[in-house]
């Protein structure tokens, strides 16, 4: 089981700029707490108990949080956290990149400080660890979008394709959920600053291990307003 997790953190959330001015988008408010309480619960609650910050834009605020929150359970022993800094916006994959000289263990769980994806990470550790994969993208199932591009999946689970955005009746998406081997993910040659999802993903679909697990759970992306506000009617105690 894999028990570290990095929180992707670091995003402008310009889209959000017009709802939530004032904070980075991790910490927009729903349903009376900053969205990222409701990431760090579930990831507590699937057995993760080392946490990397990956913090970059406004990281002040992000760090005041996260100390407040998690502080008391650091000092039971409860669970350990960090923070990897972007002196300047790395990217996806640069955050990572720079997070993963913190990573304690080959293989790591990666997720988006604004996406809530109520996946079973145990599922996610176990199918990544008995497929020696790369990476393995957890997956969701959806219907009449526009707003996702579509991932194609082949018989053994291994990634077939990425589609581009545009409007699919039904598909698979990219949840945000990621288990990586980030010690074969640090000695690829990749630049300091450049997209996940592009530039590893899409470049070494068909070179490397890497695997898709489909989980129909509980996803909520608060990158737009109406999935912002969509957020706090679900989320509501």
């Amino acid at each position: 089981m894999i028990r570290e997790a990095i929180i992707l953190a670091g995003g402008l959330g310009t889209r959000l700029r017009s709802v939530v001015p004032d904070v980075p988008k991790c910490l927009a408010p729903v349903a009376g707490k900053p969205f990222l309480y409701y990431v760090i619960a579930h990831l507590r609650k699937e057995g993760i108990r080392n946490f990397i910050f990956s913090v970059g834009y406004k990281n002040e605020a992000i760090i005041a949080f996260v100390n407040r929150e998690l502080v008391s359970l650091g000092r039971q022993g409860l669970i350990n956290f960090q923070f990897s800094i972007e002196e300047q916006p790395l990217g996806t994959g640069g955050a990572i990149k720079l997070s993963g000289e913190k990573v304690s263990d080959h293989d790591i769980i990666v997720c988006n400080g604004d996406t809530l994806f109520k996946i079973d990470l145990q599922k996610l550790s176990n199918f990544h660890l008995q497929h020696n994969a790369d990476c393995t993208l957890c997956l969701k199932p959806m219907h009449n979008f526009e707003r996702y591009g579509v991932v194609q999946i082949n018989d053994d689970g291994s990634i077939k394709s990425f589609k581009e955005k545009r409007f699919y009746q039904s598909g698979l998406i990219n949840g945000g959920i990621y288990a990586l081997n980030v010690k074969n993910f640090m000695k690829e040659s990749l630049p300091e600053t450049f997209s996940f999802e592009q530039h590893y993903l899409e470049r070494y679909t068909g070179k490397r291990k890497l695997f898709g697990l489909v989980q129909d759970e509980y996803f909520i992306d608060i990158g737009i307003p109406e999935d912002y506000e969509r957020a706090g009617r679900d989320l509501q105690a």
